[in-house]
């Protein structure tokens, strides 16, 4: 007697080997979707669990509901997603604290 299992995929038709692969990966997508919705919850819980402190904070809010909405069929017409990624583009540049216009001199009390 060996302790070799006993692989039983090849004992089995080529009709159901296909089917059992089948099931495999449908099983390991399912997987996949129920982790990535965990994780999604878990952003959103992190994301909105507090008001936004800093205008960078308010950014990454605003581009994750944007490119959430990016993912629906709304948000899949071709002029929406022009507009779209021209907000994320806006919210990149404005929330970088690097690329924010240099401060202007306040006007002297007495110009004249």
């Amino acid at each position: 007697m060996t302790d070799d299992p006993v692989v039983l995929d090849t004992h089995r038709g080529m009709g159901a080997q296909k089917a059992t692969e089948l099931r495999r990966e449908l099983r390991e997508v399912q997987d996949d979707q129920a982790a990535l919705r965990h994780r999604q919850a878990e952003l959103e819980r992190h994301l909105f669990a507090s008001p936004a402190i800093t205008w960078a904070d308010a950014a990454a809010k605003a581009r994750y509901l944007i490119e959430l909405f990016a993912t629906t069929p709304e948000g899949r017409d071709p002029r929406r997603q022009q507009v779209i990624a021209s907000a994320l583009a806006d919210l990149a540049r404005l929330a970088d604290p690097a690329d924010a216009l240099p401060p202007t001199d306040p006007p002297a009390a007495n110009s004249r």
